[in-house]
């Protein structure tokens, strides 16, 4: 099963590169972040014409996750728990039904910028509600996996000039410990579980020629319990897609699993 993530930065945007990645890539199940569109307005007859079941939790003008899959879903949830006043369009989750199910999770975490102000503090706050739903996760004991733009750069190594980012929402001291405390409730980072070293990146900014002097960020990411880790064959990054037409600042990031 290929399960990716791909930040699209407004389906309007993207509505002839999605459909192409998509014919090029063939994956199972595509989890999208900032489709930036209602619910109605979301052109799901496209991707259903491409054989996709579609489920979507938008929000008029940003934020809005959608799932995509060739595969039955199942319980779908739209909405992050722990706090029923939040409104904002950044998660959804649902049973993929193949040969072994799994629970695919989708997220658009806060950017959380500028730092410090209420941004951040819900960046923080909604990070609290995501080791929540990951603990809730784990102990079910069942193949299960996070996946979409974190907005968190883990490491140094995840970015080509880390020294820029020291203090910016992404990066800071706070943002990385919030991701760690996620990770080291059990779960596998799965594109550092087959890449290490430096030189991976799934963002790179519309801004300064970015693209070009390869001035990318690695912010996409897949995290697994271990019973989906157990499944995990590949995990690569289609970088090659931020130089095409019209790109989106992200490019997918997809694993395949033994499932």
């Amino acid at each position: 099963m290929k399960i990716a993530t791909f930040n699209i930065n407004g389906i309007k945007a993207r509505i002839n590169a999605l459909p192409d990645w998509l014919r090029e890539r063939e994956p199972d199940v595509a989890l999208l972040q900032e489709i930036k569109t209602v619910d109605e307005a979301f052109p799901r007859e496209v991707f259903e014409d491409m054989g996709y079941n579609v489920e979507v939790h938008g929000q008029k003008s940003f934020n809005g996750v959608a799932i995509l899959s060739k595969l039955p879903l199942e319980d779908v949830q739209r909405g992050l728990p722990g706090d029923e006043d939040d409104d904002h369009a950044r998660w959804i989750e649902a049973t993929v039904i193949g040969e072994k199910p799994i629970r695919v999770c989708g997220l658009y975490l806060p950017n959380g910028n500028p730092v410090p102000g209420p941004k951040y503090d819900y960046k923080l706050a909604w990070m609290e509600r995501l080791y929540h739903r990951a603990k809730d996760l784990l102990a079910a004991e069942e193949p299960a996996l996070m996946a979409g733009d974190y907005n968190i750069i883990p490491q140094p190594e995840d970015a080509a000039y880390p020294d820029k980012w020291r203090e910016d929402a992404l990066f800071r001291l706070e943002s990385r410990t919030a991701w760690r405390r996620v990770v080291n409730l059990g779960l596998t980072d799965a594109f550092r579980a087959i890449h290490q070293g430096p030189d991976h990146y799934s963002f790179w900014d519309y801004q300064a020629g970015a693209w070009n002097r390869n001035d990318g960020i690695r912010i996409d990411h897949f995290l697994m319990t271990p019973q989906c880790a157990d499944l995990l064959l590949d995990c690569q990054i289609d970088a090659e897609i931020r130089g095409r037409e019209k790109p989106s600042d992200h490019v997918p990031v997809w694993v395949d699993l033994a499932a």
